[in-house]
């Protein structure tokens, strides 16, 4: 078999099995996004509050997407994709959010998130361009992006030696 059939296949499993990828835009960082594989590209939805960022990806636009191996987290395949908007309401956009939505995980608003995707949302598909690239050599690490996140007050004194009482009744 010829690389020409193999790719594509490999791209479709991969993306299909794990449950995020990497992202990036032109002149942006890659990001990690969930996503669900559907009619042959990886849907995501964002950009609206609560629902994941998409900086740098533009209907029309390029982007680049490393697939990571679910059990092991090291990185499977790079793919060049070619980024596509779908319009809400449109009949590609409700096929796209009827199977992005039984994958979005602790929705704050259940039933009604679809309409708050249509009215604050977009729906991206990201097209395999049958194109991959190679898989780097070095870790590609960098430093995290800012956030307004902080990390826990330290664990209290007393903490260790209370959980150990409780596990002896």
């Amino acid at each position: 078999m010829t690389t020409e059939l193999l790719d594509p296949a490999l791209v479709e499993e991969a993306t299909k099995k794990s449950g995020l990828i990497w992202v990036r835009g032109p002149g942006t960082a890659a990001r990690p996004l969930w996503h669900v594989w559907h009619d042959g590209a990886a849907c995501v939805v964002g950009d609206g509050p609560g629902e994941q960022p998409l900086p740098g990806l533009a209907d029309g636009d390029g982007a680049e997407v490393t697939v990571r191996s679910k059990d092991k987290g090291g990185r499977l395949v790079s793919w060049t994709a070619r980024v596509v908007e779908r319009a809400p309401g449109s009949e590609e956009w409700e096929a796209a959010v009827a199977e992005l939505k039984g994958k979005r995980l602790n929705a704050p608003d259940g039933e009604a998130m679809t309409a708050r995707w249509a009215r604050e949302c977009r729906v991206l598909r990201l097209e395999p361009t049958g194109a991959t690239t190679a898989l780097p050599t070095d870790a590609l690490a960098v430093p995290p992006l800012p956030t307004p996140a902080t990390t826990r007050e330290p664990v209290p004194a007393g903490l260790p030696r209370l959980l150990r009482r409780r596990g002896r009744g």
